[in-house]
């Protein structure tokens, strides 16, 4: 697979290079960040996004903090403050933390998650090709744009193709954002992967017709029952797979996981501006005076999964045991 990496580290000059993710397909254009700041309104505004991506991005927010002589308790704050759906960042900034006041460390750091990313989500690619077969849907977008590495759920969609068991995929547009029309249909063009990109109420009628064997979505938060956070429109795309009698499955890392919840009750859900779906790259889709409601993610239940697919292997029910026995708590 053709990697698009979402960002580069340079050094000498002492910038973060992240590719604009707002431009693409369509343009190909490279951000540089400075500092802390830059990198938290870079998340906050998704430069870059995908839960992976943004927590290696935070690590190296912290790196340019060192660099430019900013406060990181400041630092830190700005960027835990910029999302609050995807647990990777916290996870990345807890990393960090041992290392303040270190700049060699500090950047150890952020080289060794980034070179953890690319292992993990390898590994993840690996089993995932094992569970898919036929004609795959997917939704939003989990490839190296949204990690930095290989892709969770495109990741095992890409390997799975190439070991010749998919052979097709459908791709959600995902709105508001378009993720899955923007960047996902890019990434598997790239790959070479035959897709067919679809709008998002399309998925139950291709279901019915039998013409989806497969589901595979992307993960934010995951708690510890296996009741997890994604993209908003996630939970339908279970529930329609469900129904149909359509295998489900989740492709995360296990660092996307959050020992702290016992359910996804408690994941906190991101709202975005309404004029993300009010309006289309500037260009009023609504009347003038409607409203508009934006939660970026919804939580599905543990009990419409498959399995997890995750760096250790694929997780079947319980999934709290399963999932308590993979992070090594009791």
């Amino acid at each position: 697979m053709e990697r698009i990496l979402p960002f580069r580290f340079d050094e000498r000059e002492r910038v973060f290079w992240l590719l604009d993710q707002r431009k693409l397909p369509l343009e190909e254009i490279w951000v540089p960040v400075r500092t802390a700041r830059e990198m938290a309104e870079a998340i906050r505004a998704m430069v870059v996004r995908g839960a992976p991506a943004i927590g290696v991005s935070a690590a190296y927010g912290m790196v340019l903090a060192h660099l430019r002589g900013e406060d990181l308790e400041e630092a830190d704050r700005l960027l835990r403050q910029s999302r609050p759906t995807a647990v990777n960042l916290f996870y990345a900034l807890d990393r960090m933390r041992p290392h303040w006041g270190n700049l060699a460390g500090s950047l150890k750091e952020a080289q060794a998650l980034w070179r953890e990313v690319e292992a993990t989500e390898r590994a993840i690619s690996l089993h995932g090709a094992k569970v898919l077969r036929g004609q795959v849907l997917t939704h939003c977008n989990t490839g190296p744009l949204a990690t930095g590495g290989y892709g969770t759920a495109l990741g095992a969609i890409v390997e799975a193709h190439r070991q010749g068991r998919v052979s097709h995929v459908w791709v959600d547009e995902t709105r508001p954002y378009l993720q899955g029309a923007r960047l996902t249909a890019y990434e598997l063009k790239k790959a070479g992967v035959p897709a067919t990109l679809i709008t998002d109420n399309m998925a139950g009628f291709l279901m019915a017709q039998g013409r989806v064997d497969a589901v595979i979505v992307g993960v934010d938060r995951m708690a510890l029952n296996g009741d997890f956070a994604n993209k908003i429109g996630t939970y339908t795309l279970a529930v329609l797979a469900h129904h149909h009698g359509i295998p489900f499955y989740a492709a995360l890392p296990l660092s996307s996981v959050d020992p702290s919840l016992e359910g996804g009750q408690g994941i906190p859900i991101e709202e975005r501006s309404s004029e993300e779906v009010l309006e289309l790259r500037g260009v009023r889709l609504a009347p003038l005076g409607v409203a508009a409601y934006h939660p970026a993610f919804d939580i599905t239940p543990h009990r419409y999964l498959t399995g997890i697919i995750t760096e250790k292997g694929i997780l079947y029910p319980p999934f709290d045991e399963a999932l308590r026995d993979a992070l090594g708590i009791s």
